[in-house]
């Protein structure tokens, strides 16, 4: 892998992670089409998600610090979201190391992620066109007011995203609006939710490679560098982009996106099938 692939893939996972389009999905089609599959590829995902991660952990310091000094502070605002936080991390957890190398032996591939892209996007628009039309008022403007009960109902909605191409944003972020969050609202615990989700993943996929990362061997440590560092400067821009464009907007457009990804890839691993 050289520097400039590195980037365009920091790139990638920086744009995607936190937009409701599937950072797995885009992952995967970006390395196939770079002809990156294999150990190094793994071992490079694992680094560049840790540099989305950094980017979360600077824009919402502030709340981070709150929850995390909320554990010691009963009955504070803190304590509330953390404990939110740890109740919505819990069903997807569970069932993701139950079914861990189920889903790696059997979604991980070009045709599964384009499935889910195409009928995420449908699920988006539906939703989306609906949710207008009834103008429903949200229930819960701020992450704060969000309760215990709606918090594990989006850690319910976050174990879809457990099959690649689904996207983690995009199940929370409709589950939260479903529940009675505002858009706001809504991005925002999805947001925060991937600290403890994509964090333990991260971090067991750290100490289960450690010995390729730490020698190198895999991926050049110029080209982790380089590819966390990009994927924290885009994840941060991408971030702050989405939240102006979600109360603007809404998801429809995203929506869209994903339908016609979806049958360009279906239509491309056709012909590909088909050719002789």
């Amino acid at each position: 892998m050289n520097l400039f692939q590195a980037a365009i893939l920091g790139a990638v996972e920086g744009l995607t992670e936190f937009l409701p389009v599937s950072s797995t999905g885009h992952l995967i089609l970006a390395a196939h089409a770079m002809g990156l599959v294999g150990r190094a590829m793994d071992d490079f995902e694992i680094v560049i998600q840790a540099g989305a991660l950094l980017a979360v952990l600077w824009l919402y310091r502030v709340r981070v610090l709150e929850a995390l000094r909320g554990a010691t502070r009963p009955g504070s605002a803190g304590q509330r979201l953390l404990l939110c936080l740890l109740v919505a991390f819990v069903p997807a957890a569970v069932l993701g190391l139950a079914l861990h190398h189920k889903i790696e032996e059997h979604l991980f591939g070009p045709v599964p992620v384009a499935l889910a892209l195409f009928v995420g996007g449908i699920v988006m628009v539906v939703f989306e066109r609906r949710r207008r039309k009834r103008g429903v008022t949200p229930r819960y403007d701020q992450v704060d007011s969000i309760p215990l009960r709606v918090a594990f109902l989006i850690g319910v909605f976050q174990c879809l995203s457990l099959w690649p191409g689904v996207s983690r944003s995009m199940v929370t972020i409709l589950g939260a609006l479903l529940l009675g969050c505002s858009a706001v609202a809504a991005a925002e615990f999805s947001f925060l939710l991937a600290l403890p989700t994509l964090g333990a993943a991260t971090l067991y996929d750290l100490v289960k490679s450690r010995e390729d990362l730490l020698s190198g061997a895999a991926v050049g440590p110029a080209a982790m560098i380089v590819g966390l560092a990009v994927a924290a400067v885009v994840a941060a821009i991408a971030i702050r982009s989405f939240i102006r464009w979600l109360t603007r907007h809404g998801l429809e457009p995203f929506g869209w996106y994903r339908i016609a990804l979806g049958i360009l890839l279906l239509v491309l691993l056709w012909g590909h099938r088909g050719a002789p």
